[in-house]
């Protein structure tokens, strides 16, 4: 079997997202990049309890399973649209948690009002163009919301995060489903108050440079 350890913490990500309320059923899916050619995605329509490290889809980025003999999420071109266009990004989550659900059906941007939020996202967590799932369109679609962030709302759908690895993508999409519900609590007395475009770049620059322990 191949690319052992990566699929280990594949699976103790998904064991995560349960325990955090981030996924609904079988919905919702996850992947990690190995190298510039290859990521590992989970398979579609499996019970998340049920899943095993075979289980797990191998795949290259011409859309070749390289290993595995499930078929792969339906989402699968999402992610690989992404890793293809994000030489940064090793790890993708697709959640589906209820308050960033709240602004996915509402298709608008949570704003940039939570310095936390913006450290980890670089901003508002934009809204794409609504595309049946599993197509290339949402794809390619998201890839050019996306751009340089690390984290999109697919309307009417849910949320993608991104991270250099699979345990930054959880802890963003953590950070923003945490933040959404107090954002939304927070409509309720009065209209929340966006952060400055340049404190916000400051953070971020932050958080990407010197925040945490040098390894």
């Amino acid at each position: 079997m191949k690319y052992l350890y990566e699929r280990i913490i594949l699976l103790k990500t998904l064991k995560k997202v349960q325990k955090e309320n981030l996924v609904i059923g079988t919905w919702g899916n996850f992947s990690i990049r190995v190298n510039e050619n290859i990521f590992i995605i989970t398979p579609s329509g499996m019970n998340y309890n049920k899943i095993k490290l075979n289980d797990l889809v191998v795949l290259d980025m011409n859309e070749n399973i390289i290993e595995g003999k499930r078929k792969p999420s339906v989402e699968y071109f999402l992610h690989l649209s992404i890793y293809k266009n994000r030489k940064d990004i090793y790890g993708i989550c697709h959640t589906h948690s209820d308050y960033v659900k709240v602004f996915s059906i509402l298709r608008k941007p949570i704003p940039p009002v939570c310095e936390d939020l913006v450290q980890l996202t670089g901003g508002e967590v934009p809204v794409a163009n609504y595309f049946l799932p599993g197509t290339k369109e949402l794809g390619k679609n998201a890839v050019l919301t996306l751009k340089d962030k690390n984290a999109l709302i697919l309307p009417n759908h849910g949320l993608v995060t991104c991270g250099r690895n699979i345990d930054e993508a959880l802890k963003i999409a953590e950070v923003i489903e945490r933040n959404s519900k107090t954002i939304i609590l927070s409509y309720i007395i009065g209209n929340p108050i966006p952060l400055d475009q340049n404190d916000i770049e400051t953070m971020r620059n932050f958080y990407i440079n010197k925040y945490g322990q040098k390894k």
